[in-house]
C-alpha cells in the first residue's frame, strides 16, 4: 500500500495500534474538505505496530485531548512537503469536556451546566478524577 507524501498538513504519528479511530473521531475529520488517510496496524520497530493520520491541511489540534487519548502520540506540522514542527504530546494536568462523569452523585448530574473536568491524580497509571466527587475517568 502507498500513502503519498503531503505538501502542507499533519501527521499524527506513533498512535497506539487500534486508537487511530478514536483519534479520528475525537478531532471530527470526517467533516474536513481535504485528503485524510487513516492507516492502521502499520509496523513500527519501536511499537511493533501502530496507527498513522495524515492530514492534508494545516488545522487546530487540542493537545490535552489527543494527550489524553493517547500520550505517546507525535504531531509533525508538514510545510512544502517538509517536516518543520514536531511536538511530542504528555498527559495533560487537567482536562476540560472531554469525558463525563459517570457518577449519579456528582455534582455535573444535577447542575447541567458545569463543564465536566478531571485532574491527573496518578501519571503512573494514567488515572484522571473528577474535580468535584473524586471519580475515577476510564480512558476507552
Amino acid at each position: 500500500m502507498i500513502i503519498g507524501q503531503i505538501q502542507d498538513g499533519i501527521v499524527l504519528d506513533h498512535i497506539t495500534a487500534g486508537k487511530g479511530m478514536q483519534v479520528y473521531n475525537i478531532l471530527g475529520l470526517d467533516s474536513l474538505d481535504c485528503s485524510v488517510a487513516l492507516i492502521k496496524n502499520a509496523d513500527s520497530v519501536k511499537m511493533g505496530k501502530k496507527d498513522i493520520i495524515k492530514i492534508a491541511q494545516k488545522m487546530e489540534l487540542d493537545f490535552d485531548v489527543l494527550g489524553y487519548i493517547d500520550p505517546g502520540i507525535t504531531v509533525n506540522i508538514i510545510e512544502n512537503g517538509a517536516k518543520v514542527k514536531r511536538e511530542k504530546l504528555r498527559l495533560p494536568e487537567r482536562i476540560t469536556g472531554v469525558i463525563k462523569c459517570k457518577n449519579p452523585r456528582c455534582i455535573t448530574s444535577t447542575e447541567q451546566e458545569l463543564t465536566h473536568e478531571f485532574y491527573l491524580a496518578d501519571a503512573q497509571k494514567q488515572v484522571y478524577r473528577c474535580l468535584y466527587c473524586e471519580s475515577m475517568a476510564k480512558n476507552d
